[in-house]
């Protein structure tokens, strides 16, 4: 080994220099290290050359994610609905007078609206949306994802749950979405609302699902078992899909509450689907009838069953014959306190709980009879058709029946059933109705004979209140009754 002075002159130093010994342990870090540095070079020209990329990966969030993979299957709506101008419009509402003056209703003027669909059979061109969106619509086009116009018409609706299916004409292969599921749901879980709010096509708005199993008071009528959430959802979202952070639909979106602010709801998936394979085998939304009439329970009448005073249900007033209610031995006088452990509060948790099975469905129905608390299993039927006059008569007080055709050509109308009898201390004694009073609507369907008429009530059996359009002598007015 040579030795360097500090004179830099071979064989001769003043002070020894310090050497170093390596050993094995010494000479694989510093292997290890240049490894390293090897390493953080290599990425470092990677993020240089191929920027983009790199970050892309940071941006393509799950939520861009779910976007992806849903919005195909989002579709714009648009319809026109034809109206007639009526004068009378300011005092009562047009439906009202065009039944008695026609002839004022020469002037058309078309009304058109926005809304959101979703596709959930691309084959068969199905589409899922709001009833509000499609409701008394004369024409429906569909716009795509990839901007190509479609006309449409109504598989089936139902306004109760604010849904309707639509078939696509002519559509070929298209996207489609599955529903998911929406009895997991988390509050606080990231949710995606997509839509077309004010016709801005496939707008993306996002928040949190804020509550679930919400009621909302909207348009005369209680939807319940709503999804609240903070994601925009506005006039033109109505119909479109919400999803879960996974892209999976858990739910459809409506702008139904119009005083929401900061606030959207949604119709809960799996309430969609049930209804939805109603519309698409039947047309509409068959309500399970297990044959019982009921009453709310009242400080006096929980006295008299022996109830305490903070008991729930519902008391059942009347059985009918050879219902299933009765073959399931219901009894009048027995407490309705739970549907499938839904408990039972008022009449419209009875009615909002049994709407959420179809008939043929294994009903669980548990009940208070002296003091003892029992459970049956009961299977609901559709209503049968001919116990709509007696159903009619029991709820309202009205006996209807045939017109006479000197009546109906003293009026000059071709249909109506007759008002035959009015119960004494009725709602509808108490609003004037009288014997000889014609029935020309019910819940703003025709009725032109006693059949049509019993078709109509049939659907109705299972709402709040019945509205009906009347006619006496060269008069008419239109009411509303308890149902």
């Amino acid at each position: 080994m040579q030795i360097i002075s500090t004179a830099g002159k071979p064989g001769s130093f003043k002070r020894p220099l310090p050497i170093f010994w390596t050993s094995r342990f010494d000479v694989c870090m510093i292997g290890n290290l240049r490894k390293d540095y090897l390493g953080l070079l290599i990425l470092a020209a990677f993020l240089f050359f191929f920027p983009q990329g790199a970050q892309g990966s940071l941006r393509r969030t799950p939520i861009v994610a779910a976007v992806e993979k849903v919005s195909p299957a989002v579709v714009n709506i648009s319809t026109v609905m034809k109206e007639r101008v009526s004068p009378f419009f300011q005092f009562h509402g047009e439906e009202f007078f065009k039944d008695f003056f026609p002839d004022i209703f020469s002037h058309q003027y078309t009304r058109s609206s926005l809304g959101s669909g979703l596709i959930i059979d691309g084959a068969k061109g199905q589409v899922i949306t709001n009833y509000h969106v499609v409701a008394r619509a004369t024409e429906i086009k569909i716009i795509t994802a990839d901007q190509k116009e479609y006309k449409a018409g109504v598989i089936g609706s139902d306004p109760r749950s604010d849904l309707a299916v639509l078939q696509i004409e002519k559509a070929q292969k298209l996207p489609e979405a599955r529903l998911g599921n929406s009895d997991d749901l988390m509050i606080g879980e990231t949710v995606i609302a997509i839509g077309n709010p004010f016709g801005l096509s496939h707008t993306v708005t996002t928040g949190v699902v804020s509550a679930i199993d919400r009621s909302v008071r909207a348009q005369e009528q209680v939807y319940r078992h709503f999804i609240q959430t903070d994601a925009s959802i506005n006039p033109g979202n109505s119909g479109g899909p919400l999803l879960n952070i996974e892209g999976e639909i858990i739910g459809i979106n409506t702008a139904i509450y119009q005083k929401a602010q900061g606030i959207g709801f949604a119709i809960p998936v799996n309430k969609v689907r049930r209804v939805v394979n109603e519309l698409l085998r039947a047309g509409e939304v068959r309500s399970p009838w297990i044959g019982v009439e009921v009453q709310e329970l009242t400080p006096d009448l929980k006295k008299a069953f022996q109830l305490s005073d903070d008991a729930g249900g519902i008391l059942v007033s009347d059985v009918a014959p050879d219902s299933p209610a009765e073959q399931a031995d219901l009894k009048r006088g027995d407490v309705l306190t739970q549907i499938h452990n839904m408990p039972l509060k008022e009449i419209s948790d009875y009615r909002d709980a049994l709407s959420e099975f179809t008939p043929g469905e294994q009903v669980r129905v548990s009940f208070v009879r002296k003091g003892q608390e029992r459970s049956v299993s009961i299977k609901p039927t559709v209503f049968p058709p001919e116990r709509a006059v007696e159903l009619f008569y029991k709820r309202t007080g009205i006996q209807a029946g045939d017109p006479d055709r000197k009546t109906m050509k003293e009026y000059g109308l071709s249909g109506g059933v007759m008002v035959e009898k009015v119960r004494k201390n009725s709602e509808a004694g108490r609003i004037g109705l009288q014997p000889g009073d014609l029935i020309l609507k019910v819940n703003d369907s025709p009725v032109g004979n006693l059949e049509e008429f019993r078709k109509v009530v049939s659907r109705a059996h299972h709402q709040p209140s019945i509205t009906l359009l009347v006619r006496r002598g060269p008069y008419g007015y239109s009411l509303t009754l308890p149902f």
